[in-house]
C-alpha cells in the first residue's frame, strides 16, 4: 500500500504497539500545516487500509495522531473511546476519566485497548469512570513497556488537562474509521523509508 505523505516526509510514523494476530495501534504525525496524518494513512473512506485489511487476516489497526502533549496523546491512544480528561501524574503515569458508557470501550476486551495505548505512549494508564473516579476498574490499569519509559526521564508535574473528542457509538471498537490490517505497520514503514525530497519541519 502506498502512502505518498509518508514517502514525501510530510507525515511520519512515531510509534507502534502491536499484539500480533489481533490488534495494532500506530501513532502518526504531520509536519505540514493542513495535512491530517490519520486521514492520510487511512485514505478516503478507508480505502488505503481496507485493501491491506482484506489481504491479511483482518487484524485491526487503529491509526491515531501523535502529539507532544502527553495528556492529549494518551487520550488519542485510547481511540476509539471518548476521553473526558487526563490527569498527568509523576513517573509517567496518567489517570484517564471517561464517561460511563465509554468505560468498556476504553479498556477493551481483556484490557487490550488500554494495554496497547500504554505501550504506544510509554505511559502507565489507569482508566476510570468520571462518575466513579475513586473506583479502580478491573483491567483498567496497564503498564508501559520498560523500554518505552526509561527511568532517566523526568517525571511530569501533576496536572489535569481537558481533552476533546467526537462521540463514539458502542460498536466503535469493532469498526473504527482508522482500522486496518496487520501489515499496515510494515507498509507504512516501507513507505517512510523511500527517498524524500522534503525536509521535516518539526
Amino acid at each position: 500500500m502506498e502512502v505518498p505523505e509518508l514517502a514525501d516526509g510530510v507525515c511520519e510514523i512515531k510509534a507502534i504497539a502491536r499484539e500480533p494476530g489481533s490488534r495494532t495501534k500506530v501513532a502518526v504525525a504531520s509536519y505540514e500545516e493542513g495535512v491530517d496524518p490519520v486521514g492520510a494513512c487511512v485514505g478516503q473512506r478507508g480505502t488505503r487500509v481496507m485493501a491491506v485489511n482484506n489481504e491479511l487476516g483482518q487484524e485491526k489497526i487503529d491509526i491515531v495522531e501523535w502529539v507532544e502533549d502527553p495528556a492529549q496523546f494518551v487520550a488519542n491512544a485510547l481511540s476509539p473511546a471518548k476521553v473526558t480528561s487526563v490527569e498527568v501524574l509523576p513517573r509517567r503515569e496518567a489517570r484517564v476519566y471517561v464517561p460511563e458508557d465509554q468505560l468498556s470501550l476504553a479498556i477493551g476486551r481483556g484490557g487490550q485497548n488500554v494495554r496497547l495505548a500504554a505501550k504506544l505512549t510509554g505511559w502507565k494508564i489507569d482508566v476510570r469512570s468520571q462518575t466513579r473516579p475513586e473506583e479502580v476498574q478491573e483491567g483498567g490499569i496497564a503498564e508501559a513497556r520498560s523500554e518505552e519509559a526509561p527511568e532517566d526521564r523526568q517525571p511530569e508535574e501533576q496536572e489535569v488537562q481537558e481533552t476533546g473528542g467526537e462521540e463514539q457509538g458502542p460498536d466503535a471498537e469493532e469498526s473504527s474509521g482508522s482500522t486496518a490490517s496487520p501489515t499496515e505497520e510494515q507498509t507504512l514503514e516501507d513507505a517512510q523509508q523511500k527517498p524524500s525530497n522534503k525536509k521535516d519541519n518539526a
